[in-house]
C-alpha cells in the first residue's frame, strides 16, 4: 500500500483579492489551526503579563503583532524561501492563562505547549511577558532533552526572585538552569546592556553557563561575526530562541515594558536571526511587546518580522527533513 502524498500547505489569504486590512488578524493572514487540522509550525499567543516588574501591557502584544503582520508576504527573499508553501504554518490562537495566579498560569502554559508539541508541531509563541519562557522550555525539553538557548534581551533574566516570587519575567532562565532543562554548554545572551544591581549579577550568570554578547559587541564586531560565534556555540544541538523585543533600542521598539538605551537596530536583529538559519531551531518565542507604549506600530512591526524570520527557518528545516 503506497503512502499518500503529503497535503499541500494552505497559505495566507490572497491579498490581491481581499485587502490586507480586511478580515480576521491571524499571524501573516494564515489559516487558523482549526481550519487545517494539524500544523508543522503553530503560531500561538500567550496574553499574560502578571510577571512584569515595571510597565504592564504585554498581554496585548500577541494581537498587536498579528495586526502588524498583515503586511508580511509569502516569499522571503532574505532566506530565498516561501515558508508557508514549504510547511503548514497556522495560527493556533491563544493560551488563556490565569492573570491572578502566576503558578497556575505557568502550569497552564506548559500543559498547552505539551499538547501542541505532542502533535509534532514546532511553536512560534507570541507573548506576553518573559515569564512564559520557563513553561515553554519545560515542554520543549520533554521532547528534545536539555536544549541550547539563545536569549536576545537587554536584560539577563537570570535573577533569583522579585519580592520573594520565583516566577517573574526576570527569573525564567535561572529556574530553567536549576531544573536542568537547558544545555549549559550552549547558552548565550545577545544584546544585553544597561545598569545591573551589582557585579554579582554577571558572576552568577557566568556560573550558570551563559556567554554574553552585548549590544556594543554587535555594533563593534558586526552581525556576521556575531552570528558565526553563536552558530559555533550552539552547534547541532536542538535550539530554542527567546527574543525579548527590548533587545532593540527604544528608537526601534518603544512599545515595551523595560526599555534600555543603546540597543540593537531592527536590521541587526533580523540579520543575526537569518545568520542562524543552519541551526536546529525546534521552537521560539517573542515576548514583551506592550502596544500601549508603541508609536505607529514600530515595535509590533519589528516583532512581526522577527517572528517571520524564525518561522521561515523552521519551515525550511521541516521541508529539508522531508527530502
Amino acid at each position: 500500500m503506497s503512502t499518500p502524498a503529503p497535503r499541500e500547505p494552505r497559505g495566507p489569504v490572497d491579498s490581491s483579492r481581499i485587502p490586507r486590512y480586511a478580515g480576521p488578524a491571524t499571524f501573516a493572514r494564515l489559516p487558523r489551526l482549526d481550519e487545517v487540522g494539524t500544523a508543522d509550525v503553530a503560531v500561538v499567543g500567550v496574553p499574560f503579563d502578571t510577571g512584569v516588574s515595571y510597565r504592564p501591557g504585554a498581554r496585548f502584544g500577541g494581537n498587536a503583532i498579528r495586526e502588524a503582520s498583515r503586511l508580511l508576504r509569502p516569499y522571503n527573499p532574505a532566506q530565498d524561501a516561501s515558508p508557508f508553501a514549504l510547511a503548514q504554518v497556522a495560527d493556533a490562537g491563544d493560551i488563556a492563562a490565569n492573570p491572578f495566579n502566576i503558578d497556575e498560569a505557568v502550569e497552564t502554559i506548559e500543559a498547552a505547549a505539551d499538547d501542541l508539541l505532542g502533535t509534532g508541531a514546532r511553536m512560534m509563541t507570541l507573548g506576553g511577558d518573559h515569564t512564559i519562557a520557563l513553561p515553554l522550555l519545560r515542554s520543549v525539553a520533554k521532547k528534545h532533552g536539555p536544549v541550547a538557548l539563545l536569549h536576545f534581551d537587554a536584560h539577563l533574566d537570570t535573577w533569583d526572585t522579585y519580592f520573594g516570587a520565583e516566577y517573574t519575567h526576570g527569573t525564567p532562565f535561572r529556574r530553567a538552569v536549576e531544573e536542568g532543562i537547558l544545555d549549559t554548554s550552549a547558552l548565550s545572551h545577545v544584546g544585553t546592556r544597561g545598569p545591573l544591581y551589582g557585579k554579582k549579577d554577571l558572576t552568577d550568570d557566568e556560573k550558570m553557563g551563559f556567554g554574553i554578547v552585548t549590544s556594543a559587541d554587535v555594533m563593534r564586531r558586526g552581525v556576521d561575526e556575531i552570528a558565526d560565534q553563536l552558530r559555533q556555540r550552539v552547534g547541532d544541538r536542538p535550539l530554542y530562541i527567546s527574543i525579548d523585543i527590548d533587545v532593540l533600542d527604544p528608537a526601534h521598539a518603544p512599545g515595551t515594558g523595560t526599555p534600555e538605551a543603546g540597543g540593537l537596530t531592527s536590521r541587526e536583529l533580523l540579520e543575526i536571526i537569518r545568520g542562524l538559519s543552519s541551526c536546529n531551531l525546534v521552537s521560539a518565542d517573542l515576548v514583551e511587546v506592550a502596544p500601549a507604549y508603541d508609536h505607529a506600530e514600530i515595535t509590533s512591526v519589528a516583532a512581526s518580522h522577527a517572528a517571520y524570520e524564525l518561522t521561515t527557518i523552521m519551515s525550511r528545516q521541516i521541508a529539508a527533513s522531508r527530502g
